[in-house]
């Protein structure tokens, strides 16, 4: 047997394959849980740069989220098309919000964007029981502990500081979802990395959610956030709708343009 025989049926018992690489200089994307050879070329667009640069002076550090980030802007933008303001549940420093916000030069659009945010971590009140026994308390402490999780809202207000259309809402959701009631809402954005806050969230802005507008999940395919992920499908499920998953680790919904 050939060694090149013998190297692919070792290879099969592991369940592993050989994969030719593209020729030319073109690296590899390998950020963030995602590994792709396909072209990524946005990340040198100067529009991009800078949005992407924005949020990394907002956290203070730089995540590796360039797909991720890419995607929120190409969905940010869409928005502008629709009727209505902006929401962001799960804010912490800022990162995406504040790239959304360079790239589409809010000072200039005529909409609010809504930023909810303990600014303190999880509320453990509002965690499941599915999420609790993942140990979810504990990574909380441990984000928290070092820095990853912002603890205070000043640093936050400063750095939203130079877009006067930025509202801040300090408080656990769903407790401070009565505080923003919206005729029109054109883009959504989940990021509070357990269940029932996004849950209630969704219920809460969905009536004004825009026809055509998109919810983006932050979590909903990233390893590790299965408990967040079964009961956003469900809540698909009951309203007729299925969630896009990406491989960026994100999920989109859409609302119909007509429901059914």
């Amino acid at each position: 047997m050939s060694f090149g025989r013998l190297l692919n049926r070792l290879l099969s018992l592991l369940d592993l394959k050989l994969t030719r690489l593209p020729a030319g200089p073109r690296r590899a994307y390998d950020q963030d849980g995602l590994t792709s050879f396909h072209n990524h070329d946005f990340i040198g667009e100067s529009d991009f740069s800078r949005a992407y640069a924005r949020g990394v002076e907002a956290a203070g550090s730089d995540y590796r989220w360039h797909w991720r980030v890419h995607v929120a802007l190409w969905v940010a933008h869409r928005a502008l098309d629709l009727a209505g303001d902006f929401v962001e549940c799960g804010v912490n420093r800022g990162f995406l919000s504040s790239a959304i916000m360079q790239y589409l030069d809010w000072n200039r659009q005529e909409r609010d964007y809504y930023l909810l945010d303990t600014f303190s971590g999880l509320d453990e009140r509002y965690v499941s029981r599915a999420e609790l026994d993942s140990g979810i308390l504990r990574r909380n402490q441990e984000k928290l502990r070092s820095g990853f999780y912002v603890d205070g809202v000043d640093a936050v207000r400063e750095n939203f500081s130079e877009w006067p259309r930025a509202r801040l809402v300090v408080g656990s959701i769903p407790e401070s979802l009565p505080q923003v009631v919206l005729e029109r809402v054109a883009f959504l954005h989940l990021d509070l990395n357990c269940s029932p806050p996004e849950i209630a969230a969704l219920d809460h802005f969905w009536p004004s959610l825009s026809p055509g507008a998109f919810v983006l999940l932050d979590d909903y395919g990233y390893a590790g956030f299965e408990t967040q992920r079964a009961p956003m499908d469900d809540w698909a499920r009951d309203h007729r709708l299925s969630v896009l998953s990406l491989p960026t680790g994100q999920g989109l919904i859409q609302k119909p343009h007509r429901q059914s």
